[in-house]
Formats: C-alpha cells, sequence, structure tokens
C-alpha cells in the first residue's frame, strides 16, 4: 500500500511519476502491459491514470470504454480544445482512470505539426493536471503509445519521467530496441534531458521455445540490469481478457498472467523506492 508519507507529499503538490510504454513495433504486448500494470498499481494502493495515446484505442476498449463514451478524448486535449481533466473517465478499476482515444488521433499530428509547441502539448496537459489535483493526486501516469516513433509517441516522451519497454521474446527484439533508445537518446537531448530507461519488460515469453530462452539471455546481456526480472508468459487468459473489457487481473487473478503483472508492479514500485532513495 502506498505509505503515509507519500500520500502527504502528494497532497503538498508533488507531481505523479510518468511512465511511458513505448516500442515501435506492434503486437508486444504493450497496451496489455499498461492496463494490466496499471491495475496491479491501483490494487496495491496507487492512484493511477492510464493516457491513451494510441489511436486504435484497444486501451480504452480492454478497460471497458464503450466508444460512444469518449466524448471527451485525448485527441480535444493535443489539439487544445480540453483539459485533460475533461478527457478522464472512472473504469471498472477501483483506483484506476483512463482518458480515452479515438481515431481522431490519426488526424492530430497534421493540425498541430506547424505550432511551436507541438511537442510539449501532453506535458503541459500533465502539469495542468497535476495542480488541478491537489488533494487527491494520482501517483502514476501511465501513457500507452502507438506503434511507430511519430509525434504522439513524441510527445509522451517529452512529458515522461522514464520509459518502460515491452519486448517480445522474439528474434527481431533487439533490433526494435536499439531503434527506440535512439529515439530516447534523440529526445532526451533535445527536449527531455531528464527522461530515463526506467526498465525492458519480457513479453510472450515460451519456456518450450529455445527462441524464447536466447532472446532474454541477449537482452540481459544488452540491457543488464535494465531489464525486469519479471517476465510476462505467453497465456490465453491474458489474450481472453480485453474481448471482455477487463484487465486480466479482474478476469482471473489466478491465472499466471495476472501474478506476473502483480510481481511486475512490485518490481516497479521498488525501482521506484531506490531513485528516491539515490
Amino acid at each position: 500500500m502506498t505509505d503515509r508519507s507519500e500520500s502527504e507529499a502528494g497532497a503538498r503538490g508533488v507531481k505523479p511519476r510518468i511512465l511511458v510504454l513505448a516500442n515501435q513495433k506492434g503486437g508486444v504486448g504493450k497496451t496489455t502491459t499498461a492496463i494490466n500494470l496499471g491495475t496491479a498499481l491501483a490494487a496495491i494502493g496507487e492512484k493511477v491514470l492510464i493516457i491513451d495515446l494510441d489511436p486504435q484505442g484497444n486501451a480504452s476498449t480492454g478497460l471497458g470504454i464503450d466508444r460512444k463514451s469518449r466524448q471527451v478524448s485525448t485527441y480535444h486535449v493535443l489539439a487544445g480544445e480540453a483539459s485533460l481533466p475533461e478527457s478522464i473517465t472512472e473504469t471498472v478499476v477501483p483506483g484506476l482512470w483512463l482518458a480515452p482515444s479515438t481515431l481522431d488521433l490519426l488526424g492530430v499530428e497534421l493540425e498541430i505539426a506547424n505550432e511551436r509547441d507541438r511537442a510539449h502539448r501532453l506535458r503541459a496537459a500533465i502539469q495542468g493536471l497535476a495542480a488541478d489535483q491537489v488533494k487527491e493526486p494520482f501517483t502514476y501516469v501511465l501513457i500507452d503509445c502507438p506503434p511507430s516513433l511519430n509525434l504522439l509517441t513524441i510527445n509522451a516522451l517529452t512529458a515522461a519521467d522514464a520509459v518502460l519497454v515491452p519486448l517480445q521474446c522474439e528474434f527481431f527484439a533487439l533490433e526494435g530496441l536499439s531503434q527506440l533508445l535512439t529515439t530516447v537518446e534523440q529526445v532526451r537531448s533535445a527536449l527531455n534531458p531528464d527522461l530515463t530507461i526506467h526498465g525492458v519488460v519480457l513479453t510472450m515469453f515460451d519456456p518450450r521455445n529455445n527462441l524464447s530462452g536466447q532472446v532474454v539471455a541477449d537482452v540481459r546481456e544488452f540491457m543488464g540490469d535494465k531489464v525486469y526480472e519479471t517476465m510476462i508468459p505467453r497465456n490465453v487468459r491474458v489474450s481472453e481478457a480485453p474481448s471482455h473489457g477487463k484487465p486480466v487481473l479482474l478476469y482471473d487473478i489466478k491465472c499466471t498472467g495476472s501474478q506476473a503483472y502483480l510481481r511486475l508492479a512490485s518490481e516497479v514500485i521498488q525501482r521506484e523506492r531506490a531513485l528516491r532513495a539515490a
């Protein structure tokens, strides 16, 4: 649970920790990780906001937010037509809120491309949110990005404290990781000097597959202790849960996928405590 000192710190206006889930490759478990890590953090006492920046809106759908209910979305926030608090809606998970996405996000890049603050729109929106939420602030903001390194992802990286990289245990995993790390370095140099890599989470791990084991070894050699100990296994229940509009922790708390996400949340919290103590 969140201890009293952390709660009091939040009440004094300390901004939430902002973690962006990014990988330009699709199908790596990015949205699934955003939904279930957010749920697991909420389950252990954090107050969590997920910002859906993917025009596909899978995080919104996976949390049971019907498309007809997304009257104010992250499109309106980035376009300057609404504030972030106006877009936020409750989810089925206690302690977890969502700023939903719609297909309108596909056009927002063109709309703001010539604006001087085009890369800082989301950062400004989150700063406004932190100022608005003095009494009961969010402790974590998780940003789910599209599977590309476009202006939406740049906005997320510019707003974030750290990057959490879901990485599928597949042959080209390291190649995609290298591209993302290059982008993170470019954003750090030009837009957000405080941006760090929080960690790499290996997803869709299958112990029966020799390739999975080799990928794990290669990524751990390349990234060292930046790779979380927790690995997310291939699990049918994890795949089924979004079609029911629920995180897997609500769909089947006892399955191996749910237990893995709870361990990942604990590991994230441990890293956060180590960062604060440093």
